[in-house]
């Protein structure tokens, strides 16, 4: 069983995130793109007889997914809020932009994990993986590093710039 990379998400929804403050919710964004691996998560903790890469890692469950913590981070925005600004960001968020953060953070996770495991079918219910390529796993693996490290360099960078990353 391969565990998966789950903080490896981290670095394209920082990096992203950053640099579409304008556009995209950033607590919701960081979420969406991590909120997927709570399904092999909960397979390796329980140990059910479940793909690690089940129904959550197809465009269908994705989809599902990005608009019930749509409608649960536009509930909880003014929380998240006051989170991204103890980080010193302050976003002038919209529904729009929630929902934009939700769809675009759950559609990168399927598409950076679709090339690595043979076991994700995310074009369900046809049961094929048309994008599993494992021999991209260093190269995927090694830019999500590298987003982290350039998202971090461009937070610190805004923050002691502009006092503030606003959006």
């Amino acid at each position: 069983m391969k565990m998966p990379f789950t903080p490896l998400h981290l670095g394209p929804a920082l990096l992203i995130g950053i640099l579409l403050l304008k556009v995209l919710d950033l607590p919701t964004f960081i979420v969406a793109s991590l909120i997927v691996d709570l399904e092999p998560f909960f397979v390796i903790i329980t140990g059910i007889n479940y793909p690690l890469h089940g129904l959550l890692h197809t465009f269908l469950g994705g989809t599902a997914l990005a608009f019930a913590l749509m409608a649960a981070m536009v509930r909880f925005r003014g929380a998240s809020s006051r989170v991204s600004e103890a980080f010193g960001i302050k976003q002038r968020s919209s529904v729009k932009m929630v929902a934009a953060a939700s769809f675009l953070g759950v559609y990168t996770h399927l598409l950076l994990d679709a090339p690595l495991y043979s076991d994700m079918m995310p074009l369900y219910p046809m049961g094929l993986n048309p994008l599993f390529y494992p021999e991209s796993s260093v190269l995927i693996y090694s830019l999500c590093a590298a987003a982290f490290v350039l998202g971090i360099f461009i937070y610190l960078a805004k923050l002691l710039h502009y006092g503030k990353p606003a959006a």
